[in-house]
């Protein structure tokens, strides 16, 4: 590892922990770094600061840090597997089923049974939209242009179910299905946090033991296979581990889009197209974005609280402008 990456990766580390300490002693109560301490070391307090800190905001950034470094390790690995720049998560559509799956379980109702339910409701739809991709893909040697029509097409198909279910329910309960669709980490808790974290986590890693397979499949399928690469067996196990970490990701924190892009194309300009750096370069910056995002948008309008798919969508359209409007 040369001395240019043992940097970023001091960097990222560094910045990891600055980004954790602004969001926990950001809030409508701001706490001074020896409040913040003082309450850290504190877990089973039951003082203000150490209630504030463990029950409300912990949980929330723990959950922002584990979502921001699921989308933004699938979508490195999408933009790779797919030679694709613009690939990430919602480009395949998994994104569009998680969401059609939580719109029925809210107007429905279902998701007053219990505080799992809508993640649950998401994970399933995520799961069908999956299943549905694969089997088109599959019919067709699980090519890489099947696989982004695929899921183009089954994305436009969920995002019309999830519009025509809210064109026939009563306005009254469109509020939470609205919210929860720009992203909403507000129902953070420590059963959440566990089971998105350990999906999150088992797919990171299996994607991290293909990292080389990835390499090589970024150079055409024709010359992976003459390397001795099972492109489709690959490829099949690369887009799963990852379908597995979006669901996840969205069941646990709604719809939050371009995480997975513009991390990636950031990361990818700092350390190059080496996935056996790109993958864990770029999960730290989304554990490091992600809950900066979401402090800004429970304070800067605060008592208001913006849900923060609103801030990644402004930074990431801002982001892509400025990449078109530079100079060739």
């Amino acid at each position: 590892m040369n001395n240019k990456i043992v940097i970023l990766f001091c960097a990222l580390a560094a910045l990891l922990c600055v980004s954790f300490a602004i969001s926990l002693s950001s809030g409508s109560s701001s706490m001074t770094p020896g409040r913040l301490i003082a309450a850290l070391s504190n877990p089973s307090g039951t003082g203000t600061d150490s209630v504030i800190i463990w029950r409300v905001r912990f949980p929330r950034v723990a959950l922002a840090m584990l979502t921001g470094m699921g989308l933004a390790v699938c979508g490195a690995v999408f933009q790779g597997l797919l030679r694709n720049p613009l690939a990430d998560p919602y480009t395949l559509g998994i994104s569009g089923g998680a969401a059609l799956g939580a719109a029925i379980a809210i107007v429905s109702g279902a998701n007053s049974a219990g505080a799992l339910t809508l993640p649950l409701a998401a994970f399933g739809g995520s799961i069908f939209s999956v299943a549905l991709i694969y089997f088109i893909s599959s019919r067709h040697n699980f090519s890489t242009h099947t696989l982004v029509l695929a899921g183009v097409i089954v994305g436009f198909i969920c995002s019309s179910l999830v519009l025509f279910i809210f064109a026939v329910t009563d306005a009254s309960k469109l509020q939470a299905a609205i919210v929860w669709l720009m992203g909403d980490l507000s129902t953070a808790s420590s059963r959440l946090i566990v089971t998105a974290g350990a999906a999150i986590s088992a797919g990171t890693a299996l994607l991290w033991m293909f990292r080389q397979q990835l390499n090589i499949l970024t150079l055409g399928d024709e010359k992976a296979a003459h390397l001795g690469i099972n492109t489709a067996l690959v490829k099949k196990i690369i887009f799963l581990a990852a379908s597995l970490i979006t669901g996840a990701t969205v069941s646990a924190a709604g719809v939050i889009g371009f995480v997975g892009l513009i991390l990636p194309h950031a990361v990818r300009r700092l350390a190059g197209p080496d996935h056996r750096v790109l993958i864990p370069a770029s999960a730290l910056a989304g554990a490091i974005f992600l809950p900066l995002c979401d402090t800004a948008a429970r304070t800067l309008f605060a008592p208001a609280e913006l849900p923060v798919g609103v801030i990644t969508g402004f930074i990431g359209g801002i982001f892509f402008l400025l990449l078109l409007l530079r100079k060739p």
